[in-house]
């Protein structure tokens, strides 16, 4: 199969990533425009608040204020993870493929734009993070991966 084919063949894919981009965005802009930082209002009492924070960090807050890093290293996976997503036949490694990606682009679009990660989704008790929606495509796509590895469903 050429490259015109398989990049035919991965419209799907490739049409889903915008799609996740733009919903993690949406989020994000009514985030900011409806709370102030550190603002948190709860949802679920005791369980579940949204709460906006501005993470200049990567997970869980490491490498906090490496902005520039952040946005090399992003790149650059970003690159290596499309030429995996034409590369893999799987129809769930590719979609793994795409959420990471998608989550990757929404925090980079975050980072260029305002210097920082938009965060809301704050579980009390349960979790000690406040983290986004892309955050969730990174990890949800990373764990089905592993998963899709260790049971021998990669190929």
């Amino acid at each position: 199969m050429n490259n015109n084919s398989k990049i035919k063949s991965n419209f799907i894919f490739f049409l889903l990533i915008p799609i996740l981009v733009v919903i993690d965005q949406i989020i994000k802009i009514n985030i900011k425009a409806g709370f102030d930082v550190g603002q948190s209002k709860e949802i679920i009492k005791g369980f579940f608040s949204i709460t906006y924070i501005q993470n200049t960090g990567a997970a869980f807050g490491i490498l906090k204020d490496q902005r520039i890093i952040f946005i090399a290293m992003t790149i650059v996976i970003i690159a290596v993870l499309l030429f995996q997503l034409l590369k893999y036949n799987n129809f769930l490694v590719k979609l793994c493929i795409v959420l990471i990606i998608s989550g990757a682009i929404g925090n980079l679009i975050d980072r260029l734009r305002y210097g920082y990660v938009v965060d809301m989704f704050n579980f009390h008790g349960i979790w000690s993070y406040i983290f986004n929606f892309a955050d969730i495509l990174v990890v949800v796509g990373v764990i089905s991966f592993c998963l899709l590895i260790f049971l021998g469903k990669d190929s």
